[in-house]
């Protein structure tokens, strides 16, 4: 005996939706979650799946979708890409995980197998602000998000934190401790996200010029962000006739650098006041415990994925540019320079 195959039309008599929502709720579309809910339900008591296979061809592109992030080791991009699997699982769309270790030439060749596969769709952290190309995929019409560094003149959609404002925040809270000589350890040259640390910090100290706040690239230091350069900068700072009384630290792995740094040459916070761009689950655990500029990493991640299903969707037209705050959480390591 013959099994009658439940088809699309079926499930939508039953959850009293058109064929056209159900549809749009199997293939990433933007559809209210209570009718996503009830579609949902009427397929999973009808026993109906998918044809993923045969829906692939149809649209020429596949149900995965590629996010290409600059370090995997980094425990805000784990957070991100946390955010962004999530926002997919929900619309049955998988995640391939790319590591460009922050590599201009190893993202290309990632780029070029999303175009290659013909991916649903890219959401990518650029390595380089000037030469991170997004162009053939832009030019194929392949759906893509950048987020957390948008690469120059890329004319896609984009979810950031405001980095010039949490720079900025983070030196004023510095300099109202009572730290003078303040130092910016900041990632590479040329990423978005390094210049717009800098950028906020510098700001926060022209406006307290005048007095001994003044800004100064002497205490200025370009690294990789990652543990080692970290170190490297904060050992470079120290060794400086008149060595900074703070540092603020323009992400979370080089500020493990920076204390591994301080402990050498036998300094401590608050002495050395240290404040890290970027929160991580130990900052409250350590002794003293390190002040530092959380970022919604997570939420970046599920804002990027479902900017990406709307474009993947068609139902966003001029480009958007999402911007998400951060927030200061103060705690020991800046509680000010000893007092004599």
């Amino acid at each position: 005996m013959r099994t009658q195959l439940v088809t699309i039309h079926d499930v939508a008599r039953a959850a009293g939706v058109s064929p056209a929502t159900v549809s749009r709720v199997f293939n990433g579309g933007k559809v209210t979650p209570a009718r996503a809910l009830s579609v949902q339900e009427a397929a999973a008591a009808l026993g109906f799946a998918p044809n993923r296979v045969a829906r692939s061809l149809r649209k020429q592109r596949s149900s995965v979708i590629a996010l290409i992030i600059p370090d995997i080791e980094n425990p805000f991009f784990t957070s991100l890409a946390r955010g962004v699997e999530d926002a997919a699982q929900r619309t049955s769309l998988s995640v391939v995980l790319c590591n460009s270790d922050e590599d201009t030439d190893k993202e290309r060749r990632y780029l070029e197998v999303a175009l290659g596969e013909q991916m649903a769709g890219v959401i990518v952290a650029a390595a380089s602000q000037g030469e991170t190309d997004l162009g053939p995929l832009t030019d194929r019409r392949v759906p893509v998000v950048a987020v957390d560094r948008r690469p120059r003149d890329a004319e896609v959609d984009a979810v950031r934190v405001d980095n010039h404002h949490g720079g900025e925040v983070a030196t004023r809270h510095l300099l109202a401790a009572g730290y003078h000589r303040i130092a910016c350890i900041t990632g590479p040259e040329g990423a978005s996200t390094s210049e717009e640390r800098l950028a906020g910090h510098r700001t926060a100290l022209r406006a307290a010029q005048g007095g001994p706040a003044a800004a100064d690239d002497t205490y200025v230091r370009h690294a990789d962000f990652r543990v080692d350069g970290g170190r490297a900068a904060m050992r470079e700072l120290l060794a400086l006739p008149e060595p900074p009384d703070a540092v603020f630290v323009a992400n979370n792995l080089m500020t493990i650098g920076v204390l591994d740094a301080l402990r050498e040459a036998g300094r401590t916070p608050p002495e050395v006041g240290v404040l890290s761009f970027g929160d991580v689950p130990w900052a409250s655990l350590v002794r003293p415990s390190l002040t530092a500029v959380e970022l919604p990493s997570y939420e970046l991640g599920r804002t990027a994925a479902d900017l990406l299903l709307q474009r993947m969707d068609g139902s966003v037209s001029p480009v958007q540019t999402v911007v998400l705050r951060t927030k200061l959480q103060v705690r020991e390591s800046t509680a000010g320079p000893a007092r004599t």
